[in-house]
Formats: C-alpha cells, sequence, structure tokens
C-alpha cells in the first residue's frame, strides 16, 4: 500500500484521467504469480522469507509508459532488489516476465491503456508531480486475486532490525 499523501494523490488523478490500474496504488515486490501453497502455507512461507527485515525506503523515479500501462517509477535500490530476490524464493511458484532481472518497482496509474488514448495520457501525467520523492515502507501485505478482486491473506509488519541509522543518530548533548 502507498503512503497516505502518495496514495490520495494517485487515485485523484486516476479519477481526474478516468483510468485505474488494479486494486488500490501499491507496490509490487512481484508479479501476479500461481502457487499450489495453501493460504496458510504461503503466508508461512512468505513469514519465512521477511524473516527479520526492517523498514525500507523507496525513491520515486518518474513517470514511465510501456504498452498499455502508465505507471510511477521507482528506483530499484539494493534493498529492494534483495527484497525482491526474497520473495521469488517463495513457492513452488510461477515466475512472470517482469519478475528477476526485469522487475521494475512501481506504482501502476493505468493499466489497459488503449492506443488511441496512449499519447494523451502520456501528455497529461507529464504534468502531473507525485507529493513525495520518497516513502518508507513499513509492512508489506500478501494479496490475492479472486473474481476480480484483491483479497488481502496476511500482512508483515517489518520490524527487523533498522539496516541504516544515519537518520535515527541523535547529536550528543553538549
Amino acid at each position: 500500500m502507498a503512503p497516505e499523501a502518495l496514495d490520495t494523490w494517485m487515485r485523484r488523478t486516476q479519477k481526474r484521467l478516468n483510468v485505474s490500474g488494479f486494486g488500490l496504488p501499491h507496490l509490487n515486490l512481484r508479479a501476479p504469480f500461481q502457487t499450489p501453497l495453501s493460504g496458510p502455507e504461503l503466508v508461512r512461507a512468505c513469514r519465512e522469507a521477511l524473516r527479520g527485515q526492517s523498514e525500507l525506503t523507496v525513491q520515486v523515479k518518474g513517470w514511465k509508459q510501456l504498452q498499455g500501462v502508465i505507471f510511477l517509477e521507482c528506483h530499484l535500490s539494493s534493498d529492494l532488489r534483495d527484497l525482491h530476490e526474497r520473495c521469488l524464493q517463495v513457492g513452488p511458484s510461477s515466475r512472470a516476465q517482469y519478475d528477476g532481472d526485469l522487475y521494475r518497482p512501481h506504482l501502476t496509474l493505468a493499466l489497459g491503456v488503449l492506443p488511441w488514448a496512449a499519447g494523451y495520457l502520456w501528455n497529461e501525467v507529464q504534468q502531473c508531480e507525485p507529493p513525495v520523492t520518497s516513502f518508507s515502507v513499513q509492512a508489506l501485505s500478501l494479496t490475492r486475486e479472486e473474481r476480480g478482486e484483491v483479497q488481502e491473506l496476511h500482512t508483515f509488519p517489518l520490524t527487523g532490525p533498522p539496516t541504516d541509522t544515519r537518520h535515527t543518530r541523535e547529536a550528543a548533548p553538549s
């Protein structure tokens, strides 16, 4: 789930442009996948893969357009790449084209953009500036699609030890 300011801004922009993604604005850690694991087995496997994971900061890069999709791309930091790789180990599961080396973290603004509307929408989003340049990810949600709806199976708080303490150190008293 995107932070509140970014979530609200994305939804308002989608409404203004009459477009949508799939579900609420969110950052995928991997492309949708198939698995024979039951819900509880999948939750356990994800819990193990995420063990010790601390919150991380995601940097917003800018708009990106692919055929039929417009999204807000995020910087693929080493922390985010590592987390993606850990999520790929959950399984057995299928892998999608955009997993692994082609993974690009993003928040989808418009999905299923028709060719005749692509140019117009691309010009419109070029004028839209996100309200944040970075955000903190403090929890991850495991979701699945059921009859066209996104259902949350479990939320995993990221409570591991901080990996970067530069922003939390206080000056010593003088």
